[in-house]
């Protein structure tokens, strides 16, 4: 920890893609902003502080600019690498090497007939259950229409039943004061 312009600076590092980064500044966001990531690495460890002195050295040489080096290697910290990392070589894949044998014959498509016919089954329960629902629909409507009519013919029944009811009265109480 030391200050350089004013400020207390930590070094902070993580690896990036091939390489060892550090980089010195006033906080972990900071770190985050130099380095370029939004990604808190701090918070699952994939960064932390150091206290490796090649490490601080080299970053608060240039505070708050992020140099890297090869991973696994021993050389300093700089902002631009001059190495990569040693990556070993991959096993040579070799080609299918002739066994003698002769492959065997490719095994023919399952049958789908059973899945045909099952499929088949479940569109024609589906179709005649839509022909149902229509029927349904045609035979509610007409007795909603049934039920309409009815009530319109009681309507215009009980009102001549009203006006009897109310004829029927005025001619008993004008034959009652007679």
């Amino acid at each position: 920890m030391t200050q350089a312009t004013g400020r207390r600076l930590k070094v902070f590092q993580t690896h990036l893609g091939f390489f060892d980064t550090v980089v010195a500044a006033p906080s972990q966001a900071a770190a985050l902003r130099a380095w370029g990531t939004h990604q808190n690495l701090f918070a699952d460890g994939q960064a932390r502080v150091t206290d490796d002195p090649q490490a601080v050295e080299a970053a608060l040489a240039h505070p708050e600019v992020p140099l890297k080096r090869a991973v696994g290697s021993g050389d300093p910290f700089a902002r631009e690498s001059v190495s990569l990392p040693k990556v070993p070589d991959a096993p040579r894949r070799t080609g299918a090497k002739p066994s003698g044998k002769p492959s065997p014959p490719p095994k023919p498509p399952p049958d789908r007939s059973a899945l045909d016919a099952a499929e088949a089954a479940l569109r024609n329960l589906d179709d005649e259950r839509k022909s149902e629902e229509t029927d349904f629909r045609r035979r509610q409507d007409e007795l909603d229409a049934e039920r309409r009519a009815a009530q319109a013919s009681y309507v215009e029944r009980h009102k001549a039943a009203a006006q009897a009811l109310l004829d029927a009265r005025t001619a008993y109480g004008k034959a009652g004061r007679a």
